[in-house]
């Protein structure tokens, strides 16, 4: 069997419809652009039909503007028994120059399900670069993190 793929770049142009009332690129754009990377990233390490289960973090750092080329780099941080940690990364630049700029970057989880919509298990990732043991630990304290901010948002649903 072939070694699962950890990662994967997507990369396209920053289209008009993507505008804001501001005239840069809209938030909820780039959030789908995350969210499809994180999902082809998923089903690349696990080899099965993966859905969003969380996405945190998320930092807006520059604007983009239409007509730049956009990547989005996507990588797994840490796997569960069916849950992967995607690491996101969004640059963006102007295709003539390719001076990339870090415009916004988070975490997604993807879960592996089957036809029923039931979590299946995946290949386990085990971090082997300093680099990756590095981002794998930080993962699991941001773990930690979320079940403390699900604790107190617990107010707001009930």
């Amino acid at each position: 069997m072939s070694q699962p793929q950890r990662d994967i770049t997507l990369r396209f142009l920053a289209e008009p419809q993507d505008v804001n009332f501001g005239g840069k690129v809209h938030g909820g754009a780039v959030m789908k652009w995350i969210d499809l990377a994180a999902y082809a990233c998923a089903a690349g390490w696990s080899g099965r039909y993966c859905v969003t289960a969380y996405a945190g973090g998320i930092r807006f750092v520059a604007p983009i503007h239409v007509g730049s080329l956009v990547e989005v780099e996507a990588k797994v941080i840490y796997t569960g028994n069916s849950s992967m940690h995607i690491a996101l990364e969004v640059n963006a630049c102007d295709p003539k120059s390719l001076n990339r700029r870090l415009t916004t970057h988070c975490i997604v989880i993807m879960v592996a399900v089957d036809q029923n919509g039931q979590s299946e298990s995946i290949p386990q990732w085990i971090p082997k670069t300093d680099a990756d043991k590095k981002q794998h630990e930080t993962a699991k304290k941001l773990m930690e993190l979320r079940k403390h901010i699900g604790e107190e948002m617990q107010i707001f649903v009930e």
